[in-house]
């Protein structure tokens, strides 16, 4: 379906006030009225005057035009969401063509953008608002939130800021900011979304907001990575604490705990904290993974040490390279 620029067919700014609008409608109108202009084509020129100036007179109507054109590109063709017709609706504007131009006097897109219950008189459907009046619901918005990986573990009340959208006296869309506190659950993982319901776009003509949906990401951490809901440490040691085994306190989303390291530890080995992951049914677990760290061997003293070693633990990791 071929999208219409309404602006363009009344030869003003998206962003013209509605005086602006009115005098270029009646300056057009008089122009290619069908008593007054007799040229082939002027009779369907008014009626795309017209049906340009019946959404653009009106302040509501406006804005839901301005809003579903809004990721419209030229070229394109234009293709409104299937429901957009059932949650809008129109009354008490009047019309006063009929034939050529779909059931109700207006273009097939005028019909797909609002619905084909608009006629003279007003809206009338089962599942209208009354007569003589527009009303819709706000559209859904959508947004990222970025948390801290502890408050996964127990929960949270994080204040966040939006830019909200609102009409002007104009019928233009404007922007606001706004404040919201939101409550992060225990146990969220990323990717999964927080809705707020009826926090989303405005609704028109008095209809129900729409929600907000907020989705969750986790915010890099100094200590852990995540593979779903399992964590990963990574925990240096010394040589001799790998090789003897040792008890080293550790950090958790949770609090401090302590490890036990086994002895004869090799770099890469994989310790197991049973559920001490991401809080669940069932919860993750944390893995803590080892790594030898070697000091240098910097000074003479240090250099005896290794010398010492060598001569008291001699081992070659390399044996099963030989030939």
């Amino acid at each position: 379906m071929e999208y219409k620029d309404y602006y363009k067919t009344l030869g003003v700014e998206r962003n013209a006030s509605q005086d602006e609008i009115k005098r270029a409608y009646r300056k057009l109108a008089r122009k290619y009225h069908p008593d007054v202009n007799k040229d082939a084509g002027a009779e369907d020129q008014f009626k795309e005057l017209g049906e340009a100036y019946e959404v653009l007179k009106d302040p509501e109507k406006r804005a839901a035009y301005d809003q579903l054109g809004s990721n419209w590109q030229r070229g394109q063709d234009f293709e409104p969401p299937p429901e957009w017709g059932q949650d809008f609706d129109f009354g008490g504007a009047g019309q006063h063509y009929h034939g050529g131009m779909g059931a109700g006097g207006f273009s097939d897109f005028f019909e797909n953008l609002f619905g084909s219950g608009f006629r003279q008189g007003g809206f009338n459907r089962e599942a209208g608002f009354g007569q003589g009046g527009f009303r819709g619901q706000g559209e859904d918005q959508r947004a990222r939130i970025q948390i801290d990986l502890e408050d996964a573990f127990s929960g949270a009340t994080r204040q966040i800021t939006l830019r909200s959208q609102s009409v002007d006296a104009q019928g233009r869309v404007q922007t606001t900011p706004r404040t919201l506190n939101i409550k992060i659950p225990k146990g969220i993982k990323p990717g999964q979304s927080i809705r707020l319901a009826g926090q989303g776009s405005p609704g028109l003509g008095g209809g129900p907001s729409g929600d907000l949906y907020l989705e969750v990401e986790f915010k890099p951490h100094r200590h852990f990575r995540m593979d779903g809901k399992d964590l990963f440490l990574a925990l240096p040691l010394t040589p001799w604490e790998a090789a003897l085994g040792t008890k080293i306190q550790i950090p958790t989303p949770t609090g401090k705990v302590d490890l036990k390291v086994p002895e004869a530890s090799q770099s890469g080995r994989k310790l197991r904290l049973k559920e001490r992951g991401l809080p669940g049914f069932p919860p993750g677990d944390l893995y803590v993974e080892l790594s030898i760290h070697t000091p240098p061997a910097h000074d003479g003293a240090a250099k005896a040490a290794y010398e010492k070693l060598a001569e008291a633990a001699p081992f070659n990791p390399r044996r099963h390279l030989e030939v």
